[in-house]
């Protein structure tokens, strides 16, 4: 196994060039990176970092509401999805992490505490069809999130198993995250095994559950704030009776996810996707979270 993070964060703080995130990274002790959307898909730039710095970039992250409500929004990510699909394999990037897409017809709006992510399971597969195709033409592996914040449908074993029965290709599997499984009240350690063959990539992220303030408000009092009010970069969910956290400062056991890892055979990258409210605020704070969490899943390794 390799470890890495996504560049996200440090752009969000500030440090948005790529040579300069690698260097770091490399200088760090990191193997590979997940880059983000705000890194521009500039092949020579990429080539000029691999052979500067021998980090590998095997990811690239984009998950957007491919089935916005605005068919110009939901036509431009999906542009940009098949962007990176095909940007990938120039630059040594083996995988695509991504959401599906969510419609309207999912929030039930007559009864807005349900949600029903099989309403949206005729548009996803729909739309992901041309976006799999290509996939399997330059040899990316798509690789579903399961956070339900990101217009995604992709949220739980039940709807994996769904989504690989209609979907029907070898080229599309999970990121697995652990910390959405713990606010979503699923069992975050099974689920490696039975998943294995399709556990392309993972997220080390945790999670932490108030369960003081949640018997005070319960599962339904979500945000303390619209999310569409939130700048890019911010954590929304800092008010909410669980955030997010770094590995090795949450609720999950890492010795346990990288032992389950390692009995199924996995042997990608766990990349780091710092968006611990604790450890955000300046550039300085980032990097030692990042440091921190790498030092957390490497004892294990």
């Amino acid at each position: 196994m390799k470890l890495g993070f996504i560049t996200n964060s440090l752009a969000w703080a500030g440090m948005k060039n790529l040579e300069e995130i690698a260097v770091w990274a490399s200088n760090n002790g990191f193997k590979d990176m997940e880059v983000g959307p705000s890194i521009s898909l500039d092949q020579k730039a990429f080539e000029s970092v691999l052979q500067k710095t021998g980090i590998d970039i095997s990811a690239f992250v984009y998950c957007r509401n491919f089935l916005s409500e605005d068919p110009n929004e939901a036509e431009r990510h999906k542009k940009a999805l098949i962007e990176r699909i095909a940007f990938a394999p120039k630059v040594g990037a083996s995988k695509i992490i991504c959401s599906t897409g969510v419609t309207k017809e999912s929030m039930l709006k007559e009864n807005p505490v349900m949600y029903d992510p099989e309403a949206s399971l005729d548009a996803v597969t729909e739309v992901f069809k041309e976006i799999i195709e290509l996939a399997e033409k330059n040899n990316v592996r798509l690789c579903f999130e399961n956070c339900p914040i990101m217009g995604n449908i992709s949220i739980s074993p039940y709807m994996w198993d769904v989504l690989f029965d209609r979907l029907g290709s070898d080229k599309v599997g999970l990121v697995y995250d652990p910390s959405h499984l713990v606010w979503q009240l699923m069992d975050p350690y099974s689920v490696i095994m039975k998943y294995k063959d399709r556990i392309f990539h993972v997220h080390g992220k945790d999670c932490e559950v108030n369960f003081d303030k949640l018997k005070q408000v319960g599962i339904l009092h979500s945000f303390s704030q619209k999310v569409d009010e939130v700048k890019e970069g911010e954590n929304e969910l800092k008010k909410m009776w669980w955030r997010y956290r770094l590995p090795g400062l949450g609720d999950l056991n890492w010795n346990k996810i990288v032992s389950n890892l390692q009995e199924a055979g996995f042997d990608g990258t766990i990349s780091i996707e710092h968006e611990d409210p604790v450890w955000e605020g300046t550039l300085d704070k980032v990097k030692t979270g990042l440091l921190k969490a790498k030092k957390h899943i490497e004892s294990f390794l």
